[in-house]
């Protein structure tokens, strides 16, 4: 019968390792089964993920309104347009020629004339 300390191999004294805790149901003695490492992980994702859900709304706040922009450019573009026709209308009728044919084509007549109204007439091509 040959005793433990025999099998075990001799280290020399100034290479001594510290002894290994001991097993105590698969953990060393005195930890916790928390495992900090991990949940500061999760935290720190979930720091992150919140700051990334609270940029969300404003960046879709931010493209939409470039495209609302972009719609309302156009449209000022096309009311622009509209103005310089209408303002060159106006114009245009401040002539007494124009007055007068304007009047005529919404049937009206200069004092002392005379209307004449002929129906059953072909359009005119």
């Amino acid at each position: 019968m040959t005793t433990r300390s025999a099998t075990v191999r001799q280290r020399p004294e100034h290479r001594q390792l510290l002894p290994r805790p001991r097993l105590i149901e698969g953990r060393p003695a005195g930890a916790s089964g928390i495992r900090w490492d991990r949940i500061t992980r999760f935290l720190v994702l979930g720091v992150c993920l919140l700051v990334l859900l609270l940029y969300v709304q404003p960046l879709v706040a931010i493209f939409s309104t470039r495209g609302e922009a972009a719609t309302r450019k156009s449209e000022l573009t096309k009311l622009q347009r509209e103005n310089t026709a209408l303002t060159g209308r106006v114009e245009a009728l401040k002539s007494p020629a124009a007055l007068e044919r304007e009047a005529r084509r919404l049937g009206m007549v200069k004092p002392g004339e005379k209307a004449y109204v002929i129906k059953g007439l072909p359009d005119s091509p």
